[in-house]
């Protein structure tokens, strides 16, 4: 099956917003098209992300919301010493690079122009949304 790497604000899209991709991506993973990976830094930093005051999110909200996200996830453990990667320039992003090297991911899934720059060299594919939502369209058990 296919690991991926979503980062927190297309975890937080698919969560929050109701739209076409975002639905397309919830049924993806509920429905068992890909592996989504999670470490304890990405769940913590997803948490801290839901608590946002922006968002309004009441503690049993957040809770409800990664409810539909947690439990399709595999955990990974980070090693140390942590895989050898690139630099992004947002040191904050590393979790999910460092994510994606030790689970042994195929994709990152990301908006982010910090970790989209380092796409091409990593081992894995680092994509957007669209471009992943692509591919699991034109080929759904890749």
């Amino acid at each position: 099956m296919l690991r991926v790497v979503l980062d927190s604000n297309v975890v937080l899209s698919a969560l929050l917003f109701r739209s076409d991709s975002a639905n397309r991506l919830r049924q993806a993973w509920q429905g068992g098209l890909f592996q989504p990976l999670a470490s304890s830094e990405t769940i913590v930093e997803l948490m801290r992300v839901l608590a946002y005051p922006k968002f309004r999110l009441s503690p049993a909200d957040q809770h409800e919301l990664l409810a539909d996200y947690l439990p399709w996830t595999t955990s990974v453990r980070i090693p140390d010493p942590r895989p050898k990667l690139p630099v992004c320039r947002d040191p904050a992003d590393m979790a999910f690079l460092e994510l994606a090297a030790a689970g042994r991911a195929q994709r990152l899934v990301s908006g982010d122009r910090d970790l989209l720059a380092l796409a091409g060299h990593t081992k894995f594919d680092i994509i957007t949304l669209a471009e992943f939502l692509k591919q699991l369209r034109d080929n759904p058990r890749s």
